[in-house]
């Protein structure tokens, strides 16, 4: 089966094959991927590379925190593609929209106020988790309606950060 991954504004093909290979973009990739238990963190293997992330599923896709550096991804499979071949690109959410903790920290630094407008990849706030600082970044466009967080504020995973219109 083929996915197609949207990663923040870059597209990757995905096919795992039937005898459970997986390559990306046609290369082979060797992945493996194991839950935590009890958390929305998994322990990733790839290519011989070892990487904790967490995952944080939106209404429009995941937010991945990798190494201190957050993604915001869409996965289609080929039959979504397929319906929705007549657009050219993913589009964001719009209306209103909220950024939440990716996982559970302690906000360190707010970069926006209320009113500020931001573009997609623009720092928002870094969040201190697992002892290293996050940078979350704007998954879209838009003007901040609201800021519910303070530096020093603890938060959990989940927790409204920020709110888009």
């Amino acid at each position: 089966m083929k996915y197609y991954v949207l990663v923040d504004d870059e597209e990757f093909e995905v096919e795992i094959s039937s005898d459970g290979s997986v390559y990306l973009d046609g290369h082979p990739v060797q992945v493996n991927m194991v839950r935590i238990p009890g958390q929305n963190v998994y322990s990733l293997l790839l290519n011989h590379h070892s990487y904790e992330i967490a995952v944080e599923e939106e209404r429009q896709g995941y937010t991945i925190l990798v190494q201190g550096n957050q993604f915001h991804v869409r996965v289609e499979d080929e039959r979504q593609r397929r319906l929705m071949s007549g657009r050219n690109q993913l589009a964001p959410p719009s209306g209103d929209t909220q950024v939440t903790a990716p996982i559970p920290g302690r906000i360190i630094k707010v970069e926006v106020a209320e009113g500020d407008e931001v573009q997609v990849g623009q720092p928002l706030l870094i969040l201190e988790a697992m002892k290293m600082e996050n940078e979350v970044r704007a998954h879209r466009a838009g003007r901040i309606r609201s800021v519910h967080v303070s530096p020093g504020d603890s938060v959990e995973q989940g927790a409204v950060l920020l709110t888009f219109e």
